[in-house]
């Protein structure tokens, strides 16, 4: 399995002082010097912007608007918030005013406890789109995905503002982003699998979070507006949950991803890790006819991994299982070279494969 290097969740610090103390005075004069200078040339909404008026913590209400609709005025391909409502606190805000928030979910199905982030476009809570249902994107991390999820405690990454931009551009469904843990402990990684024996991570990523959604947000009945992405040992996931389950998701964005499962957890168990090996997912997808499914592969130049993604493509890209693959120049294993990727092509590609939410007619 590759290591994910996104780089965003580490902590930046400095050096070793000397002369009794006096370069940390110095960086705190420096500090209040720069503070000052924010607040009078961007005022009180700039002073906030840095922090110092911070609501992080705080809790987060999601979808004001939605329990206005009447159940007649609910349309068919609507599944209407299910609850109960899970309890979120506030980790980002965006410039556009949207924010990141996190909670813990006990999965009813597979028993396992994790934290989930949940990033809302703004589309969201627009009275036009009270009653519309929204495309559910479940990002999973590369790494050690545990107990962090980097696409939503690494806003820095870009991945809420490639959708945000691609939104205002036309080139990007307002997808609700949710982003769970994928690994039970930072020491060992699950393939995204039920391996015997070990925590239901398979049943966690592709039962219980799906579940989560419906019961927070308006999602969509049919798989149309239900997908994944991911980025090394997340993209793996992602790839896999889709070919297992193409009855419940579509497509996927599946970025600098391996193509068997290689946890050592397995020790040997052939016929659960063919369970769970995209292969033979998509040899038998291709053998019994669909439904059919969407895979974007995201590969850098710099990294190793476009040959394997090239022979999958060749092996098994027809019939129900359609491939693409988005090539980033330059691009290295890591997240910012897989939202650069989103940006350049992939986010346009999966927007016209999902559905779109439906705003209400004008009216006058």
């Amino acid at each position: 399995m590759q290591q994910d290097q996104q780089g965003d969740d580490t902590p930046v610090t400095g050096g070793p002082t000397t002369g009794g103390g006096r370069r940390p005075e110095r960086r705190r004069r420096l500090l209040i010097g720069a503070l000052a200078l924010l607040l009078v040339a961007g005022g009180g909404g700039a002073a906030y912007w840095a922090g110092l008026f911070s609501d992080i913590g705080d809790p987060v209400s999601f979808g004001k608007i939605q329990e206005s609709a009447a159940a007649e005025d609910i349309r068919p391909e609507v599944l209407m918030p299910t609850g109960p409502k899970a309890g979120f606190s506030r980790t980002s805000r965006l410039p556009d005013g949207t924010q990141i928030a996190v909670t813990t979910l006990t999965g009813a199905k597979s028993g396992f406890t994790g934290d989930v982030w949940v990033w809302v476009p703004k589309e969201y809570d627009e009275p036009q789109y009270a009653k519309s249902a929204f495309p559910v994107l479940i990002s999973l991390p590369g790494g050690r995905g545990y107990p962090k999820n980097y696409w939503g405690t690494g806003p820095g990454l870009g991945l809420q503002q490639a959708v945000i931009d691609g939104v205002r551009e036309g080139t990007s469904l307002p997808f609700i982003l949710v982003m769970p843990v994928i690994n039970a402990d930072a020491k060992n990684h699950f393939d995204g699998s039920d391996i015997p024996g070990q925590p239901k991570m398979g049943t966690w990523m592709a039962d219980d979070v799906p579940d989560f959604a419906k019961a927070n947000f308006r999602t969509f009945t049919s798989r149309d507006g239900w997908a994944f992405m991911g980025s090394s040992s997340g993209g793996f996931g992602a790839f896999k949950h889709v070919l297992k389950y193409p009855e419940r998701f579509k497509a996927v964005i599946a970025s600098g991803v391996d193509f068997v499962p290689d946890s050592p957890l397995w020790k040997g168990n052939r016929q659960a890790m063919d369970e769970n090996n995209p292969e033979k997912l998509a040899e038998k997808l291709i053998r019994t006819g669909g439904p059919d499914v969407y895979i974007n592969f995201q590969i850098g130049t710099k990294e190793s991994g476009r040959a394997q993604a090239e022979k999958f493509m060749k092996q098994y890209g027809k019939g129900p299982v359609h491939t693409r693959l988005q090539v980033i120049q330059d691009g290295e294993h890591n997240g910012k070279s897989y939202v650069r990727g989103m940006r350049e092509g992939s986010l346009a590609w999966i927007s016209k494969v999902l559905r779109a939410p439906t705003p209400e007619p004008a009216v006058g």
